[in-house]
């Protein structure tokens, strides 16, 4: 089934259920298997913007993946919209990552080509538009994430790392996702830079009228844009059949919150 843009879902537009995944390493011929995530269950609505914190090897990015299938979970499922991604086709899920946006940690840009390629490279794939169209939408992205046309044919090495999240964030918005997940959004960006990219998260959200999900370690992005927080912990640090969720509320609730595991991370 396929939700209509602007039209409040009657049922969660995104269902985690059961989802594990692991990993195996080879070395001198033996191998391990480690575990990332177990058993996380959570649902999304439609509109909120949604918080994933947690220590570093916790499970973040590999959970955001899986959102997007790009990781396969190895039990449980992922469901969009009503339809459970492990049932789809490879056309028919690649048709449903249309309706995703996705900002990469490091902006993940095509270092060959320019940045007007870049933010085109989706409406080219995956739309008949004409040249004048997508040269239109690119210019309009541009100055909608604060960047002039005078970039367009510039290489991505000649753009600070700031102007490179930007164009990310465009190029995630080429084909009006319903549901952009963001990585990392402002690792290594300075404190004005940071605050740059948390305004643009929250006027894309308002804007686009898009749901959100951002893994990060920076608490001041998470007061300032989230209606909802989500913070995993390490398996192994957990006891036998205790959840890895150790915290699901708002960001007013992580402040008060009981659990030490919880007010350590929040006050480092």
């Amino acid at each position: 089934m396929d939700s209509v843009k602007g039209v409040k879902l009657d049922y969660p537009l995104l269902v985690i259920k059961n989802v594990s995944k692991y990993f195996t390493s080879v070395s001198n011929l033996a191998s391990r298997q480690a575990n990332v995530l177990h058993n996380i269950s959570l649902t999304i609505d439609d509109g909120e913007t949604v918080a994933i914190i947690g220590e570093s090897g916790c499970g973040k990015t590999v959970l955001l993946k899986t959102m997007i299938r790009l990781f396969k979970p190895d039990k449980g499922n992922v469901i969009f919209d009503g339809q459970d991604l492990s049932k789809l086709t490879y056309f028919e899920l690649a048709q449903i990552r249309t309706r995703y946006g996705f900002v990469f940690q490091q902006a993940a840009l095509f270092d060959s080509m320019t940045i007007g390629e870049n933010i085109a490279f989706p409406l080219i794939q995956h739309s008949r538009k004409s040249r004048k169209e997508i040269k239109e939408i690119v210019v309009n992205l541009l100055n909608e994430v604060g960047l002039s046309e005078q970039v367009l044919d510039q290489k991505p090495a000649e753009l600070s790392g700031g102007m490179r999240k930007r164009v990310g964030f465009a190029r995630a918005l080429a084909l009006e996702p319903e549901i952009i997940l963001y990585d990392e959004p402002t690792t290594g960006l300075d404190p004005i830079m940071s605050n740059v990219i948390n305004e643009l998260i929250i006027s894309t959200h308002k804007k686009h009228n898009v749901t959100s999900i951002l893994v990060t370690h920076d608490i001041k992005s998470i007061f300032k844009v989230a209606s909802r927080v989500i913070m995993l912990y390490p398996l192994p640090k957990l006891n036998d059949n205790e959840s890895q969720i150790i915290f699901d509320g708002t960001p007013d609730l992580l402040i008060n919150c009981n659990d030490k595991r919880v007010h350590e991370f929040v006050n480092i």
